[in-house]
């Protein structure tokens, strides 16, 4: 990847690590069914912004290297 794919990737990716947080600090519902899928959700959440966190490093170490 050239330097510009990386900086437009390295944007794409902060933004959805942005997006992933604001969704984490929502409350939880008060009814229990939606708390249970909410907590679900929670977890695929948390890890999409561990594989994002990963990538997001990844790419910040190309663009060192250019």
């Amino acid at each position: 990847m050239d330097k510009q794919a990386l900086q437009q990737k390295r944007d794409e990716l902060t933004q959805r690590l942005q997006a992933i947080r604001r969704d984490l600090q929502g409350g939880l519902d008060r009814d229990m069914s939606d708390q249970a899928i909410q907590l679900e959700n929670r977890d695929t959440l948390l890890e999409i912004a561990r594989v994002t966190e990963q990538e997001l490093a990844e790419i910040e170490r190309q663009l060192a290297a250019h």
